[in-house]
């Protein structure tokens, strides 16, 4: 998985997250069948960098921001694993 900075523009204000493994299990754990918006919402303010924390704060007051953001982090930051069975 890596490690960098991943850096988005979103509303014209640059928006950079550091994901790490410890941030994106607790998001995975703290989600359920009826929340959604708030692990994606704090694992943003985990990751997000401290000199863009309040663009990102103003992002997250738009409806769907932080899921949105999370998935497009997330596309980034977990790697497709080729899985195949073997029988």
């Amino acid at each position: 998985m890596m490690s960098e900075k991943i850096v988005f523009t979103v509303k014209g204000k640059d928006i950079a997250f550091e994901p790490n493994q410890v941030a994106y299990n607790k998001m995975i754990n703290e989600m359920t069948m009826e929340n959604k918006v708030a692990p994606s919402h704090n694992y943003l303010t985990r990751i997000v960098t401290p000199e863009t924390k309040e663009a990102l704060e103003e992002i997250l007051k738009l409806p769907g921001a932080a899921i949105q953001l999370a998935g497009k982090v997330n596309e980034i930051y977990v790697p497709d694993l080729e899985i195949e069975v073997k029988n």
